[in-house]
């Protein structure tokens, strides 16, 4: 049993990983500012006596015990993150050093989330760890793309310099039950739009693809990387499907059984054409590899906004 410190933990992935540490006998401590995480995601967990929940912002300094640190706390949709870019590149930036000293002082191992974007709209496909990225540093995503890749390296100077224990943890999108339905990002934008009847937005011809992981499958992949003594990262984490903006609003309208249409709009800048994770250290290092496929995922996530009772008249 050990303690186990979450930043964002009541965000989409954060609560998940809470959850799966609870399960298995940790004491969670889940650090949130609640910008962007949700009280409704960790309501369940209150009253449990191996949970803690303290509201505090990471790029203030943060000061408790702890055995091991998922670092999950930046909003990690457009909508989120361009709201107040200034804020995000400090949370990737003067967070991301408090959380590293906190790890220095208390010796705990710390499991970085990083993010697929560090690769940009990339020129190499699949995606390699040893890849650099084609990054635009001043376009409009850029406070969370370049604000992720200071992260990283962040985490391996400190490692370097006060032998700090990290784990860098890149993730591919994700979708599931508890994401916001108003995030902005495209599982959740067409689970939406076809719930409540609208067309379906495809950004340019559609032909762009993604791949998409569903959370159970990323939150094993963090804790087997968490737990292994080897490697410090980057490990790419997200599932190696390919599908195209077309073949996802497919599937949604298949699982929905929604009426509604697919429409055209124009492609926002800065868009990635193409993102896949090349994920052959994961699953040498980690015998890690998806087990969930995209229709069962996105039952479960359109049952999630079903059960909830998300807004899907308006």
């Amino acid at each position: 049993m050990s303690t186990i410190l979450v930043t964002g933990g009541a965000g989409f992935l954060g609560s998940h990983l809470c959850d799966r540490l609870l399960e298995r006998g940790d004491d969670v401590i889940c650090v949130d500012n609640f910008f962007s995480g949700r009280k409704e995601n960790i309501r369940h967990l209150i009253g449990n006596p191996k949970f803690e929940v303290i509201r505090h912002d990471i790029v203030h300094p943060l000061y408790v015990e702890a055995d091991q640190i998922y670092n999950c706390a930046c909003p990690a949709s457009p909508v989120a993150y361009q709201y107040n870019p200034i804020k995000t590149i400090k949370t990737s930036t003067v967070g991301m050093v408090n959380i590293l000293g906190l790890a220095k002082r208390c010796g705990a191992r710390i499991l970085h989330t990083s993010t697929s974007e560090v690769y940009g709209d990339p020129d190499v496909h699949p995606q390699t760890e040893d890849y650099w990225g084609n990054v635009n540093p001043l376009g409009p995503r850029s406070c969370y793309d370049e604000g992720k890749r200071v992260a990283e390296s962040l985490c391996v100077n400190y490692h370097l310099a006060h032998d700090v224990e990290v784990r860098i943890v890149r993730i591919f999108n994700t979708y599931g039950p508890r994401m916001d339905p108003n995030d902005g990002r495209v599982v959740s934008n067409f689970i939406m739009q076809a719930l409540r009847g609208e067309d379906l937005t495809v950004y340019g011809d559609g032909l762009q693809t993604r791949s998409f992981c569903f959370v159970s499958d990323l939150i094993e992949g963090f804790i087997r990387l968490m737990n292994q003594d080897t490697a410090i990262g980057p490990v790419n984490i997200g599932n190696p499907t390919e599908n195209t903006m077309i073949e996802l609003a497919e599937a949604v309208l298949e699982v929905t059984g929604s009426s509604s249409k697919i429409v055209r709009a124009p492609l926002p800048e800065d868009d990635p054409k193409r993102r896949c994770p090349d994920i052959t250290l994961a699953k040498s290092l980690l015998d890690w590899t998806p087990q969930v496929d995209l229709k069962s995922g996105l039952k479960e996530t359109v049952d999630y906004y079903q059960r909830t009772q998300f807004d899907t008249q308006s």
